[in-house]
């Protein structure tokens, strides 16, 4: 199983268990249900930047693009 696979299970397992969550009744009167969610959004938004991340390195498009950049600001700069 590759890195994607096992980045894609992990994130169906987090959102399947945060709907779990959301349907408890015991969650929906919990004070700490706001601050559990931002760590839910949070790390979801860190598997998404994990997953672009591993597609550029992979396509070799992050050392392009890095490259560009460096060339750019060393043109301007010079």
């Amino acid at each position: 199983m590759g890195s994607h696979e096992r980045l894609g299970r992990l994130l169906l397992s987090m959102w399947v268990a945060g709907e779990a969550a959301a349907r408890s009744p015991r969650a929906r009167g919990d004070r700490g249900q706001a601050t559990a969610e931002y760590a839910l959004v949070v790390l979801g938004a860190a598997a998404v930047a994990m997953l672009l991340v591993a597609w550029a390195t992979s396509t070799g498009k992050m050392s392009t693009l890095l490259n560009k950049v460096v060339e750019s600001v060393a043109g301007r700069i010079a």
